[in-house]
């Protein structure tokens, strides 16, 4: 086999031209494009990486949040249900007080009542017993309407204080005796003398009749009055039963 040394020579030099043409022309830019596109990939996952730590950062942010507007609201409600609490309970004092207070005045307001119809009843019953004992009194004799009512005058003078009894026509005036009725002469001097024997001293009368006396007598002083009636027991009785009507 011959090998032909300058045709080996030539392809050589061809072989070595290419290579450098390839080297420079083809090489370089591929490698510079290879690098550039290295480089933008590489800036690809870094942004990528940067994007992520920032969705990572807004997604903790964006939880935090909502974490905290959570406990807010949770904090808020509570604090609302307290507060609800509270006014309630207070409405429900205020409730039970105004209760309390208008029961009361209820109350007061039966009693007043009750004590009006009382005192009503007392009155009308008292007309009424003025009106029977009228009508009874006017069946009996006109002395059944003095007679009997002179010994309880004199007898309520004596029970009079000394000072009291003293001072009933010290000056000589004359005393006021009020009858149901007219007094007769003799029923006049009947009255005078027990009076006097009662005060322990002579004593004039001056007679004044007064009908809603019923049956009776009163006498009057400066001092002191005296009461022997029928009218005078019956407001008596009418008060007794109004006390008790009030106090049961």
């Amino acid at each position: 086999m011959q090998i032909d040394w300058w045709t080996l020579a030539l392809q050589t030099v061809n072989l070595l031209v290419l290579l450098w043409i390839l080297g420079r022309f083809l090489f370089r830019p591929v490698a510079r494009i290879i690098e550039e596109r290295q480089a933008a990939a590489a800036k690809v996952l870094d942004d990528t990486k940067q994007a992520r730590a920032e969705a990572e950062a807004a997604l903790q942010k964006v939880r935090k949040e909502a974490a905290d507007a959570a406990a807010a609201r949770s904090a808020a409600m509570a604090e609302a249900t307290s507060q609800a609490k509270q006014e309630t309970a207070r409405l429900i004092d205020e409730a039970r007080k105004q209760a309390d207070k208008l029961r009361q005045q209820a109350g007061v307001e039966i009693e007043h009542m009750r004590k009006s119809a009382a005192a009503e009843y007392g009155k009308q019953a008292g007309c009424l017993a003025v009106d029977i004992a009228r009508q009874l009194f006017d069946r009996l004799p006109d002395s059944a309407r003095i007679d009997g009512f002179v010994p309880g005058l004199a007898s309520a003078i004596l029970d009079m204080p000394e000072s009291a009894r003293a001072q009933i026509g010290a000056q000589g005036a004359p005393l006021v005796l009020k009858a149901a009725r007219p007094l007769t002469p003799g029923e006049a001097e009947t009255c005078r003398k027990a009076i006097s024997e009662a005060l322990g001293r002579e004593v004039m009368l001056k007679v004044q009749v007064d009908p809603a006396l019923i049956a009776g007598l009163e006498l009057e002083a400066a001092h002191a009055e005296v009461r022997n009636n029928f009218r005078a027991d019956l407001e008596r009785i009418a008060g007794e039963l109004s006390r008790d009507g009030a106090g049961a």
